[in-house]
């Protein structure tokens, strides 16, 4: 049917004696089909484009009603010689020589018909492969166009356009290709994070360096600050280690029951903590874990506190995953868990509050004051002790905690920025993007960063120091 309707068209473009003529233009038989078959190839062309661009959804209602064998097969007949049309044209508008014709159809429905599922698969894989052969019809369809009015298009000036296309596109696939490779690379559930936090409004660093400040502050919030930080602590919780979440060793309140008992009485009323550590002499000598009431009712009875109604301490390695640990807060009824390193030596303990604070966000004490205290705009007091992961999110900055270290806090994080001890007045300056953050180091806890101001500010670029 092709070769046929090939033949037919190959025929009529030879009709070149002018039918009649339009002020200076005259047509002929060949113009015509030419002018028409450029209009079906940029009509239907256009028509395909809009249909894969803003996509259609077809609903059926009501009974199916199928229609006999005859008429299905005069249907496909039909319809095979009217979408057979944009081949033949494409082919008389690339191609002088019918010989040439013949063979790029025969060889092209060879294909078709040997790889014909391969085909399709790579078809719905790749879409802009689709796109890309339907701008080859709008500009086939333009040459023929053109043609029919009497302006000759050289057939080099479409081989180059296609061809150079053809080479964009390979390389444009082979890049996806490696993105996937590079993406599936990573975990699952670190590409699932990072999806859901782009869709909340959190952007990688990359794209937040590219894109003007001002312009992000036109876009309309989907989510606060406060619930994008609980989300993206939900998401990241798997990720994190022990270090990031656990109370360090150094703020550790706990009693020594070899104290006086009115010394650990005033240390149970004064520290406001549900449960503490009773150890001997020492803290790596945990020998329980005492509830305050209880123990203060031990005092009050029977002057001391009671060994035996200590509770078991739950001890885990450091190297414990937080779900796991998570698991064994759940089983301890509220009680807090021991983290020891490799040696035995207690590290810190961890509470359902520390993990609730790795979600939510600090909730301080009593007896303390909060790690990240707001001065005015774009300045911050914080301590040492702060972790990076929140820190993150208050600055809006993305790297400062790396999973590969073993630092979780802003002091562990200056600490490997300087390579050395602290000392007041110590500086560090962070850029990303156009907005500095200054971090200076304040005051010291004995050896340990106490307290370190924080300044954000936006760099003036060079255009507007020319404005300026």
């Amino acid at each position: 049917m092709r070769l046929m309707l090939l033949s037919v068209m190959s025929w009529l473009i030879k009709l070149t004696t002018p039918l009649f003529s339009l002020y200076t233009l005259s047509f002929s038989g060949r113009d015509l089909i030419l002018i028409a078959g450029g209009f079906f190839l940029l009509f239907k062309g256009t028509l395909e484009l809009h249909e894969r661009l803003e996509g259609k959804t077809r609903a059926s209602t009501g009974p199916r009603v199928y229609a006999s064998f005859g008429v299905i097969v005069t249907q496909i007949i039909a319809l095979d010689a009217i979408f057979s049309l944009d081949s033949i044209i494409t082919a008389v508008g690339m191609v002088d020589h019918l010989p040439v014709m013949f063979a790029a159809v025969i060889i092209a429905m060879a294909v078709m018909l040997v790889a014909s599922k391969p085909l399709t698969n790579f078809v719905n894989q790749h879409p802009t492969v689709v796109v890309l052969c339907l701008g080859f019809l709008l500009m086939i369809g333009f040459s023929l166009l053109a043609e029919g009015f009497g302006f000759k298009v050289p057939k080099g000036y479409l081989y180059a356009a296609i061809g150079f296309s053809v080479m964009i596109e390979i390389f444009n696939q082979i890049a996806r290709h490696s993105i996937k490779r590079t993406e599936a690379t990573r975990p699952m559930r670190e590409r699932t994070a990072e999806g859901i936090l782009r869709m909340l409004g959190k952007r990688p660093p990359d794209e937040a360096h590219m894109e003007n400040p001002n312009q992000q502050a036109e876009q309309p919030v989907v989510f606060e600050d406060e619930e994008r930080y609980m989300v993206s602590g939900v998401l990241t919780l798997a990720d994190r280690s022990i270090h990031s979440i656990m109370t360090p060793r150094a703020d550790i309140s706990w009693i020594n029951i070899e104290d006086d008992i009115n010394k650990i009485r005033d240390e149970i009323i004064n520290t406001p903590h549900t449960f503490f550590p009773i150890c001997r002499g020492a803290l790596d000598e945990i020998i329980g874990v005492g509830r305050a009431r209880d123990l203060i009712a031990d005092i009050l009875t029977e002057g001391r506190i009671n060994v035996k109604k200590l509770r078991k301490p739950l001890v885990v390695p450091e190297s414990i995953n937080i779900l796991t640990l998570i698991q064994t807060l759940k089983e301890s009824r509220g009680q807090l868990v021991v983290i020891t390193d490799e040696f035995g030596a207690i590290e810190g303990l961890v509470t359902p509050m520390d993990v609730f604070e790795a979600i939510a966000g600090e909730f301080p004490d009593e007896d303390e004051t909060p790690d990240i205290v707001e001065l005015g705009e774009g300045r911050w007091m914080i301590d040492g002790a702060a972790d990076l992961r929140h820190l993150e999110q208050i600055l809006n900055i993305d790297g400062l905690y790396d999973d590969n270290e073993e630092t979780a806090t802003l002091a562990g994080y200056l600490l490997r920025q300087f390579d050395r001890l602290a000392e007041p007045g110590d500086v560090f300056e962070l850029e990303h993007g156009p907005i500095k953050t200054v971090f200076k180091v304040v005051a010291l806890d004995g050896r340990r960063i106490g307290q370190v101001s924080v300044e954000q500010y936006r760099e003036k670029n060079p255009e507007e120091l020319l404005d300026i």
